[in-house]
């Protein structure tokens, strides 16, 4: 992914990369392989922090290491904007903190939550809040895809690494939850396994325990629902993932890689009527990665910085994600209905 956001960068008007760190010798070399010689590498983010001609930071590192990083990038350059993958932090105490040391802050901060960008994402939010199926009463979000794959020192076999897998993957889906039905989720009921993936592994003679499926129901103060429906051994489909929002006037689905949005209306259209109307990506844009959603993102971050306006996702939506997902987990653990209240400090 550090890859993946240099070449972002480098696609945009009027941005380069000017430094990168990673303590990794061989990921250090990957990023010099498709930079300017200019451009200079650091094994320790510390030390490119003192870098006078950084403007902005990109934070891309293993989930477990965010917390310390952002703790010396929110202390140290107070000026420096600063665009986070995705999770916050492995914790929601870790998460309370970084806003916490957030505030105040001459620099930006954004959270990584790019999902929000697909093609077919963004036009399925724009339907919805078109009022087309009036109000989202019932969201589904249904993963099927692929188990996770290598990283650097296998970090993402393990759930204290992670934060697990309902946080570490799917808190992307808990934000586009909250995003559409526009309101506080407030409780969580889930039960999850670790079926297939990774079972034959070892790693220091210890097994992989990451979560290789789950549904997940998320309640919302207002009494609409939202239900996650993920499997990451079910490669064998057809789109990865397929998103409905169901109101009382009609339905919006958005299918992903297929890039097509159907939207349905109450009264108009039945059951087998309703026709697929292909997203087309704009062809102007670089894709990459994540069907050019990271790259809309980094424009979107760049014209907030150049205009001095505020960022489209806040650290508290990241937040939330994170809250979601690990009250997930609480409830898979426990066999029980998670208040996401009971996640956040007194």
């Amino acid at each position: 992914m550090g890859i993946e956001h240099i070449e972002n960068i480098l696609a945009l008007d009027r941005c380069e990369v000017v430094a990168f760190s990673d303590p990794a010798p061989a990921s250090r070399e990957n990023a010099a392989a498709v930079l300017s010689a200019d451009a200079r590498g650091y094994a320790d983010h510390r030390t490119m922090l003192e870098d006078p001609d950084l403007d902005v930071v990109v934070l891309v590192s293993p989930n477990f290491t965010h917390i310390d990083v952002l703790r010396d990038i929110l202390t140290s350059r107070p000026d420096l904007h600063l665009l986070l993958e995705k999770p916050l932090c492995t914790t929601v105490a870790d998460c309370e903190e970084v806003i916490r040391l957030a505030q105040g802050r001459s620099g930006l901060v954004w959270m990584g939550l790019e999902y929000r960008y697909m093609a077919p994402v963004a036009r399925l939010l724009d339907e919805v809040r078109s009022g087309v199926a009036g109000s989202p009463l019932m969201v589904t979000i249904r993963e099927h895809r692929f188990p996770f794959l290598k990283k650097v020192g296998d970090w993402n076999r393990f759930s204290r690494n992670t934060g697990g897998t309902l946080v570490e993957k799917c808190c992307h889906f808990f934000d586009l939850m909250s995003l559409i039905i526009q309101d506080e989720p407030v409780r969580v009921f889930a039960s999850g396994a670790h079926d297939v993936n990774h079972l034959d592994e070892r790693y220091n003679g210890e097994q992989p325990d990451i979560l290789d499926n789950a549904f997940v129901i998320v309640d919302y103060a207002n009494g609409q629902r939202a239900m996650l429906d993920l499997c990451m051994f079910a490669d064998a489909t057809r789109n990865q993932e397929e998103i409905s929002v169901v109101g009382e006037l009609g339905k919006v689905e958005a299918l992903i890689p297929q890039d097509v949005v159907r939207v349905g209306r109450r009264g108009t259209d039945w059951i087998g009527e309703v026709v697929d109307q292909p997203v087309v990506l704009d062809p102007t844009a670089y894709v990459g990665l994540h069907h050019g959603s990271s790259f809309i993102e980094h424009q979107k971050f760049a014209r907030c910085i150049r205009e001095g306006t505020k960022p489209e996702v806040s650290l508290a939506e990241g937040l939330m994600s994170v809250a979601v997902g690990a009250a997930a987990h609480r409830s898979i653990d426990e066999g029980r209905p998670v208040m996401v209240a009971e996640m956040f400090s007194a």
